[in-house]
């Protein structure tokens, strides 16, 4: 296959399912051990009162895992370019990476709407429950700026994550190719 194929999107959907299918797998084993890392967990009124610094690593660790193999797979399974030079290969390879964990990003956002949109009603109590229930509105406000932080500190190292693990996966399968 020649460079005037710059982007592969059977292996950017390849990484991107591959990435989805990877969070939900780790998101159900952190469950399994008790942990609420998911988006209708988070929603929850009880999650706001056991939300930790610790679940929000536990949940970047995962978008982090997630992203890295999904992008090292489309880095991977990505057309050969024998005629792109190295810096040419070099972004396609992140941009690939960066396309799948975009389609992941969106496709995990689609998904939790999916399955929080029926359930809004019973997830969010009126927010003088939900104060109560933690103590004080500033607390609640606090808890959810922390889990926002944490959601973004995960998309960025993820992004990042799986542009690097993209280019790895190219240079491997140049490798193979000799």
């Amino acid at each position: 296959m020649s460079s005037d194929r710059p982007l592969s999107w059977s292996a950017i959907f390849a990484g991107a399912v591959s990435a989805l299918a990877i969070a939900l797998m780790l998101t159900g084993l952190a469950a399994g051990f008790g942990l609420t890392v998911s988006f209708a967990g988070l929603a929850s009124r009880a999650a706001l009162t056991a939300f930790t610094p610790g679940l929000g690593a536990l949940a970047v660790a995962i978008q982090v895992i997630s992203a890295g193999i999904g992008g090292y797979l489309a880095g991977r399974l990505r057309h050969h370019w024998p005629e792109a030079h190295i810096d040419e290969a070099h972004f396609r390879d992140t941009a690939h990476g960066l396309i799948a964990w975009a389609l992941f990003a969106i496709a995990g956002a689609v998904m939790a709407v999916a399955v929080l949109a029926p359930l809004a009603r019973e997830l969010a109590p009126p927010a003088v429950d939900i104060a109560v229930d933690i103590g004080e509105p500033a607390r609640a406000a606090h808890i959810a700026a922390q889990a926002a932080f944490f959601a973004g500190i995960g998309a960025l190292i993820s992004a990042f994550t799986a542009a690097v693990a993209a280019r790895i996966g190219g240079l491997r399968s140049e490798d193979m190719r000799g």
